[in-house]
């Protein structure tokens, strides 16, 4: 048996459940239930999990004087490392059940039964906390259900107690879709929650040496996972981008030119209709854009390798007087836009320490965040918590889509109070209904009915409203629907993908059937929507 009492131990269970979560990344991403193109929980655990073991990576022999023991330290540099490279909700709550177990167990000269299940409680504690409303059939659910399995073991036996919490957890999940109607719909188990059972069972074999004999909840379809062996390259460059591409070959040969001259370590794989593309570069939005022009880019990781290294030299302390914006978006129109009204724009997906160093690069004291998506307002939220430490006051607007941010710069005022600057900007988001349009990417069963592939999906605020066979139908009764509630601005953002003269087809609906609402549109650029919408 391997006594969790080591850095080896930390090291190991961290490898192995990096490994498990590889190994099952594409079967996670595909337990996502909405039929949407950018669910990918499972590559942002992935993604999280690696920056963990990155930190990790660093010399663990010359320790702080802070009372911590050996295994205390591993596990804190691994909380952290994993908070730092956090993506998505899902990789949110992760770093904090890593940084619960991490706290409780800092100081344990050995880690035994009782203390593991305590800290569990820790860690689930912890989760909740990160969470502004949480909800039950997630991965909060499953965190919760191991630590009270933990408990009640009610033994010092590390053994009994890690896989009683593992089993705990496995219960939990296969009863997700009992408390989640969309999942009990998708016939799947959350995705977060089958993240965290794989880190449980590698940290059953780490104590054990046994490999729990656990079958996997098998989603509708497996798809492989995106992964790709990393290689060194020049220094020079400091992010790895990849992601997967559906092209054609002669696209591809163009794509490995215009990325040949961005950077360096391309590797472009693929079978003749989907690629693997890898690349090290400067200019992240750049390499994404130049995907989109070859074809339909998904899975899309980027990785600052600063993050995984020492940390570089400190910024200047932020002007006390300054203020500064932070968008996260993607497509080069929308940046352009957001660019305009004076934002530092991030690229979609950010990890937190990608948006803690853009909110410490704007040098101001006082910096609004707009995250734009959902999945983001978590990783927004630990970035402004980093931030307030380092001396900068930080606000997120929890806007959930790039026409909410772009309503809401539009009445910044620098003359006003920052607090009140805020107020109105949440204010002027939060007036402003969402909308956008995408293809389906999977057959599901919706609120608005059953979806096959291809179908065109009209989501209203995050659910699908409308499903139709034509585009501009669609999004033509999707304003309607929209308008019909009131409304005297429409914002569209047309994507990437979207054929010519769709936002001028929609604008010019609105102007026949609704003649006293303004319509501006603009080119977004954004991948996967092919048109987003906004009332005012």
């Amino acid at each position: 048996m391997i006594q969790f009492k080591s850095t080896a131990a930390v090291r190991r269970w961290c490898a192995s459940g990096l490994a498990a979560l590889q190994r099952h990344q594409g079967e996670i991403d595909d337990l996502n239930v909405y039929p949407v193109p950018d669910g990918d929980t499972g590559t942002n655990l992935v993604l999280t999990l690696t920056s963990a073991q990155q930190a990790l990576a660093m010399d663990l022999e010359t320790l702080p004087d802070d009372g911590h023991t050996p295994h205390g330290h591993a596990l804190r540099l691994m909380a952290r490392g994993a908070l730092l490279g956090a993506r998505g909700n899902s990789g949110v709550i992760l770093s904090q059940i890593l940084r619960g177990l991490a706290d409780a167990l800092a100081a344990a000269p050995a880690v035994r039964g009782r203390q593991l299940a305590a800290a569990l409680a820790d860690a689930a504690t912890a989760a909740y906390a990160a969470v502004a409303h949480p909800v039950e059939g997630t991965l909060l659910t499953v965190v919760a259900a191991a630590a009270r399995a933990a408990e009640q073991a009610d033994t010092d036996d590390l053994r009994a107690v890690a896989r009683a919490a593992a089993g705990g957890a496995a219960r939990a999940l296969a009863r997700t879709p009992e408390q989640l109607p969309a999942l009990a719909r998708a016939g799947v188990v959350d995705a977060g929650g089958r993240g965290l059972c794989l880190l449980l069972d590698a940290l059953v074999e780490v104590v054990t040496g046994e490999s729990p004999a656990r079958p996997a909840p098998a989603p509708p379809a497996v798809r492989p996972p995106a992964t790709a062996v990393r290689e060194t390259g020049s220094p020079a460059y400091a992010y790895e981008v990849q992601y997967l591409l559906d092209a054609t070959d002669e696209a591809v040969a163009r794509l490995r030119g215009e990325l040949d001259g961005l950077g360096d370590s391309l590797v472009i794989v693929g079978d003749g209709g989907t690629w693997n593309v890898h690349v090290h570069v400067n200019d992240v939005g750049a390499a994404v854009e130049a995907g989109v022009v070859a074809g339909r880019p998904h899975r899309i990781t980027v990785t600052r390798f600063a993050d995984q290294v020492a940390p570089a030299a400190p910024l200047p302390a932020p002007l006390p007087d300054g203020r500064a914006a932070v968008v996260v978006a993607t497509g080069a129109g929308i940046a352009e836009l957001f660019g305009a009204e004076g934002a530092t724009v991030v690229p979609a997906n950010p990890s937190t320490g990608e948006l803690l160093d853009a909110i410490r690069a704007t040098g101001a004291a006082r910096v609004v965040v707009l995250p734009n998506d959902p999945n983001t307002q978590s990783v927004a939220s630990a970035a402004a918590r980093e931030a307030h430490r380092l001396g900068v006051k930080v606000s997120v607007v929890p806007t959930r889509s790039p026409v909410q941010a772009l309503a809401a710069l539009a009445v910044r005022d620098p003359k006003r109070r920052f607090e009140d600057d805020v107020i109105a900007m949440a204010e002027a988001a939060g007036a402003c209904r969402y909308a956008e349009v995408c293809h389906a990417s999977k057959e599901a069963l919706t609120v608005a009915g059953p979806c096959r592939p291809g179908d065109v999906l009209a989501l209203v605020e995050g659910e699908v409203h409308l499903i139709g066979a034509d585009l501009l139908d669609t999004c033509t009764a999707m304003v309607d629907r929209m308008l019909g509630g009131g409304g005297e601005l429409v914002t569209l953002l047309c994507g990437a993908d979207a054929p010519a003269g769709l936002a001028d087809r929609v604008r010019e609906h609105v102007e026949r059937s609704w003649p006293f609402v303004e319509v501006q549109a603009y080119e977004g650029g954004q991948p996967h929507y092919p048109l987003l919408v906004g009332v005012e």
